[in-house]
């Protein structure tokens, strides 16, 4: 893991408008700057970016978060590729980690992928004195621009082309980036040679592999780089980092199969589109694009083996899902691939193609149907058996909910029949007699709304929390919890006094405390206290909250006050004499 102290000193560092600015033009206006969001198509500007505060809010698709999580949510970084890119910006090297028995370090990964960009631009200089390359290109419909776009080049013949750009052939990291091959006895060759070059990039542009296809006939068709310290084919996706902005503008991004379907999409002006490389779908590659956008179609041939690919894609989306996520399937006609498809039907029946394409669900259910008869009982018990595996694994609570009932009707079951049976708890019944819901322990006290505007201010002023006197946080509701762990945090000094909005929220990121962090982020960026009267309400909200846990301590001993002990007397009388000018009187306790 990466040291907590670390990842706080670099969001102190670092500043968020610089940041975004990288990547957004931003306009100042009064203490902040605005621009048109990122994450949602929109024509005024609605999002907002605070340097105080070292944060980002959207008032209309509500997208916020610190540096590290625009990088996530712009660039589609993972969170410690996130940190490692704001930590290269500055010049500072993230502490080492050891994984797996070995460290990884920052330096090495940099040095393949220089390589790598040596050998990128070695291969695009070659394409130029290529004319078999070139004509195969123009025989697919290539234009220069869409070439030069995607980096396209050409590895020649020769056993060793590459030692022309190297200092040694030998050199150990050559091996390691995956661009040549040692065989038993020592000897070296390039593992790309006489074949087209599609470069593979990360999602900051730096080059971490390649994909080669041959030119004419031979086999592999396609060779991809291997496995290396900065390339891992279940983690990366081709023509992400240049379909970044189209996916964001479609808010769809389209899988494909090969690099040149995604070229020759792009070549007609569909640029949303990415590639596996050579390998399955995985659910990290979900996961990426759902960073992104809300809707993933996956686009496969229409034969056999493009829908057993499918599959395997819906297998590995199903825990990916959320409510607000969707995954398509888009199945060509059989004699068609995307390149093929969009070169004889044109970009905009493609399109209408993608928008109309399978739901998840349809195909889920339209697949395991097919491989049953559903007018028998077997067949039907056979589905719902092939079907619960699947249906338990989607993430998304209300589609699972849904292809339950949809199950239950295929089987002709009732739905709370077939929960039972799959061994899910059964939905509340619809009428008749209802079961005593089992008792459930009372809480300390209902959610007070003093802790509400104690989190408030918090938020906007996460170092005020210092000044809260914990044992008086109740910890019945999420905003007096999230209190209390703030307050910890700061007393042990893993927050400091130059804490920033920003640096609050990736302390609590993947904590129990997120989401309620979130939620008051929000609501404080769009209902902003106002500064002249916040000092004030946090005072007064801290003073009612010593006269409610009076007041609470007065009630609970009044209500035992044939039972009190002379101790509890005494406490009582000093809490009596504590509460002062309370309208409504307190309680009498009896002598008796």
């Amino acid at each position: 893991m990466i040291p907590q102290s670390f990842i706080q000193d670099l969001l102190g560092r670092v500043d968020i408008v610089d940041v975004i600015e990288r990547h957004v033009p931003l306009k100042k206006k009064g203490a902040n700057y605005f621009a048109c969001c990122p994450f949602h198509g929109e024509k005024s500007a609605s999002f907002s970016v605070s340097p105080t505060k070292q944060f980002y809010h959207c008032f209309g698709c509500g997208a916020h978060g610190s540096a590290i999580g625009f990088l996530m949510e712009y660039s589609g970084l993972g969170y410690v590729e996130a940190i490692q890119e704001l930590a290269r910006q500055i010049g500072v090297e993230v502490p080492q980690e050891i994984r797996h028995g070995h460290r990884d370090t920052a330096p090495a990964s940099r040095s393949l992928t220089e390589l790598l960009g040596t050998a990128a631009r070695f291969y695009r200089e070659q394409l130029k004195n290529a004319p078999r390359a070139i004509d195969y290109l123009k025989r697919r419909g290539l234009t220069g621009q869409v070439a030069a776009r995607y980096g396209i080049g050409y590895a020649p013949e020769g056993w060793q082309a590459l030692e022309k750009i190297v200092p040694r052939y030998d050199d150990p990291a050559l091996l390691e980036a995956g661009l040549v091959i040692e065989n038993d006895q020592g000897r070296r060759y390039d593992r790309f040679r006489d074949r087209i070059m599609f470069p593979i990039l990360d999602a900051r542009g730096n080059i971490i592999g390649f994909g080669g296809r041959v030119i004419d006939q031979g086999e592999p068709k396609y060779m991809n780089s291997p496995e290396t310290p900065v390339f891992e084919k279940g983690r990366e996706l081709y023509g992400l980092f240049q379909a970044r902005q189209a996916i964001r503008t479609e808010n769809a991004a389209i899988v494909v199969e090969g690099y040149m379907d995604v070229v020759a999409l792009a070549q007609h002006g569909v640029n949303n589109a990415v590639a596996t490389l050579g390998t399955a779908t995985t659910a990290t590659h979900v996961q990426k694009l759902f960073r992104l956008v809300d809707r993933v179609v996956f686009c496969f041939d229409g034969d056999a083996a493009g829908r057993k690919a499918a599959w395997r894609a819906l297998e590995s989306a199903l825990e990916a899902l959320t409510d607000a996520k969707q995954i398509a399937f888009l199945f060509l006609p059989e004699q068609h691939d995307p390149d093929s498809f969009v070169r004889e039907a044109g970009a905009d029946a493609f399109r209408e193609a993608a928008a109309s394409a399978t739901p998840l669900t349809a195909f889920l259910l339209d697949h395991l149907s097919a491989e049953q008869d559903l007018g028998t009982a077997e067949g039907r018990a056979a589905f719902a058996h092939t079907a619960r595996p699947l249906v338990t694994r989607v993430g998304a609570p209300m589609l699972r909910l849904q292809l339950v009932k949809a199950v239950a009707q295929r089987c002709s079951l009732g739905e709370a029949e077939l929960m039972q049976a799959w061994g899910m708890a059964s939905p509340p019944p619809q009428g008749g007699r209802k079961t005593a819901a089992p008792p459930q322990r009372a809480p300390r006290r209902p959610p007070s709304p003093l802790e509400t505007t104690l989190l408030r201010i918090v938020v906007r002023h996460p170092a005020w929390a210092a000044r809260l006197p914990v044992d008086l946080i109740p910890e019945a509701s999420d905003a007096g919890r999230a209190l209390i762990a703030i307050i910890d945090a700061i007393s042990v000094g893993d927050l400091g006094n130059d804490t920033t909005l920003g640096t609050l929220m990736e302390h609590f990121r993947d904590t129990p405390h997120q989401a309620t962090l979130n939620r008051f982020c929000v609501e404080e960026a769009e209902e902003v206290i106002a500064d002249e009267v916040v000092e004030t309400l946090f005072l007064d909200t801290i003073h009612k909250l010593h006269a409610q846990t009076l007041q609470e301590q007065i009630e609970a001993l009044a209500a035992r006050a044939a039972s009190l002990s002379p101790e509890e007397r005494k406490r009582y009388a000093q809490l009596i004499r504590q509460r002062q000018g309370n309208p409504g009187g307190h309680p009498k306790v009896s002598d008796s």
